[in-house]
């Protein structure tokens, strides 16, 4: 059933990332290669923040040269390998946040998209 399932259960495994020291212009065309519209920020295999399409976008042409440490967001909302999917549903829809790093010890472990919650939806009806 839906509600039993968690965080382990609906993340992506397999996440494209990046390092604080990439240019965003290198972030973004791993966005843009992969479709996708954000990627984790991992120094050594621990998150440190999170950088997204839409960050690029309103930063401009100008900050194609920045590091992607200059404007990643860095104050990210995370959760576990246990949180389920009712607390992940309320997070992203009290926040409009449209993807969740999953952690485990500060090191980062999977990632929960918006098409994560509809495919195990979807699955689970």
């Amino acid at each position: 059933m839906i509600e039993n399932l968690s965080a382990k259960d609906i993340m992506l495994h397999e996440i494209i990332i990046s390092s604080p020291d990439d240019l965003v212009a290198a972030a973004k065309l791993k966005m843009l290669r992969a479709n996708i519209g954000g990627v984790p920020i991992v120094d050594g295999n621990k998150l440190v923040g999170l950088i997204t399409h839409r960050d690029v976008l309103l930063a401009g042409d100008e900050a194609m040269g920045l590091k992607v440490q200059d404007l990643m967001s860095k104050n990210l909302v995370t959760v576990n390998e246990d949180t389920g999917i009712k607390d992940i549903s309320e997070i992203m829809a009290n926040t409009g946040y449209q993807r969740i790093p999953v952690v485990k010890n500060g090191l980062l472990v999977g990632l929960i998209t918006q098409s994560c919650i509809i495919r195990a939806v979807a699955d689970n009806i």
